[in-house]
């Protein structure tokens, strides 16, 4: 029995198996079907991380009375941005059709406009052999999660329809454009800036807006920088941290758009600098503040991992430790010392974190990335001897800095002239829950 069960076992691999990998070898692309099954999972492990990672993260952090104000503006993103991505926003980023023209510089085109032409069978044309429209829906994720990082800086102050008026335009004209520069075919990416999953698209841009919008905006009412606002619930913060964490490995770890050796090494060194950042970040708490405390390492840890997400296709575990480790320190920094000197009101720390994180990770990139990861011929770093990597990091990050700024002054202006961004006194003074949303968290 058993010989006659090997035997059909071989007819039918011969007749069906084999036929397919000839189709395969001859150049044919067909669906992989396990890099699908990954990208399913990375896709819906970016989604954690808005909803309810970022919502419980920030939500913990600011007055109970401002609580639900925080989680409906991570909410409704999830709405309102899946909706402005698919109709053009991902053919803006990813699409070819202005490749040629004057405004091919800043966008795509329009010939993938809600998914034109993309049907059950297309296959991703980034790689991966996994369908196009899974594609667009895991950058759907990386597009929602950016603006909601913008929050963190204005928090219980910004009304909520200036809020969606400056989210919808920041994400259509500042969001889109860097992400076809980095990744969709735009200058940056022909420079040769390395960003495996987002520190100049995502954090960067995030994070220098998010300074912008604190300075513009003003400070809360009552804010004194050397006693900071206590959060109302550190279990959130702790839950958020925790979600986010575990979010970021579907982040980096499938920004390779395989499961393969890539995908695994990001996920390691992702999880090695969030360790060490933790780490870090705990011992200078307790040298300085004689405790570590828990918002201080879940703020690590969200800090570890902003600055791994540019590295993690391109650096081993030593890189990945060196940047965890600086990540701690310069953030640290930030938000303890320099916030505090200065005295803007930047109110979650969403530039302190997201901002510099994004830097210190962008720029490091171009130190540890290492042909041992890059591969024969790959990036790498001046740490190898390749000083040119370090140079182009450089100018992709100045280039980010800057544009983020000056559009995001733009757009303030502009919604604060037209509908207002600021609520009135009296309305942040008892709380924007029951005034915008005529909601409390709790009974």
């Amino acid at each position: 029995m058993k010989k006659r069960f090997l035997m059909i076992c071989g007819i039918i691999f011969s007749l069906f198996v084999l036929p397919a990998v000839a189709m395969a070898q001859d150049g044919e692309a067909v669906l992989d079907s396990g890099n699908t099954a990954w990208m399913i999972v990375a896709t819906i492990l970016v989604m954690f991380m808005t909803i309810p990672g970022l919502a419980l993260f920030y939500g913990g952090l600011v007055r109970q009375k401002n609580l639900l104000s925080v989680v409906m503006q991570c909410f409704v993103l999830a709405g309102v941005i899946t909706l402005l991505w698919f109709a053009f926003g991902y053919s803006w980023v990813f699409g070819t059709g202005l490749k040629d023209s004057a405004l091919g510089f800043f966008i795509g085109g329009f010939d993938k406009a809600f998914l034109h032409g993309i049907g059950l069978n297309t296959l991703n044309p980034l790689g991966g052999n996994i369908p196009e429209t899974l594609f667009a829906l895991f950058q759907c994720m990386f597009a929602i999660i950016t603006p909601a990082l913008i929050i963190g800086a204005f928090a219980e102050r910004v009304k909520f329809s200036g809020y969606l008026l400056f989210i919808v335009l920041w994400s259509i004209l500042v969001y889109n454009p860097m992400a076809h520069w980095v990744w969709g075919g735009g200058w940056l990416q022909e420079l040769g800036a390395i960003d495996f999953a987002g520190g100049t698209v995502v954090h960067i841009n995030a994070g220098i807006s998010a300074l912008v919008m604190a300075v513009l905006i003003g400070k809360r009412r009552g804010y004194r920088p050397d006693r900071p606002t206590t959060p109302h619930n550190v279990t959130f913060v702790f839950l958020g941290a925790g979600f986010l964490w575990l979010g970021w490995f579907g982040f980096n770890a499938g920004s390779g758009l395989a499961a393969d050796g890539l995908a695994a090494n990001a996920f390691l060194v992702t999880h090695i600098a969030t360790a060490t950042a933790v780490v870090v970040w705990m011992a200078i708490d307790w040298i300085r503040n004689l405790k570590p405390t828990t918002v201080g390492a879940s703020t690590a840890a969200v800090a570890g991992l902003v600055a791994i997400t540019p590295a993690a296709g391109s650096v081993d575990i030593m890189g990945a430790m060196a940047i965890g480790a600086c990540s701690s320190f310069v953030c640290f920094f930030m938000v303890a010392v320099v916030k505090e000197k200065l005295g803007y009101d930047d109110s979650l720390d969403a530039f302190g974190v997201h901002g510099m994180g994004g830097i210190i990770g962008s720029i490091l990139t171009g130190v540890f990335a290492t042909q041992l990861i890059t591969g024969e011929g790959g990036a790498q770093g001046a740490l190898s001897g390749d000083w040119h990597q370090l140079w182009v990091q450089i100018i992709a990050t100045v280039a980010t800095i800057a544009y983020s700024t000056i559009l995001t002054t733009v757009l303030f202006f502009i919604v604060d002239k037209t509908i207002g961004v600021r609520v009135s006194p009296r309305v942040e003074e008892e709380g924007l829950d029951i005034y915008e949303h005529g909601e409390l968290p709790y009974n």
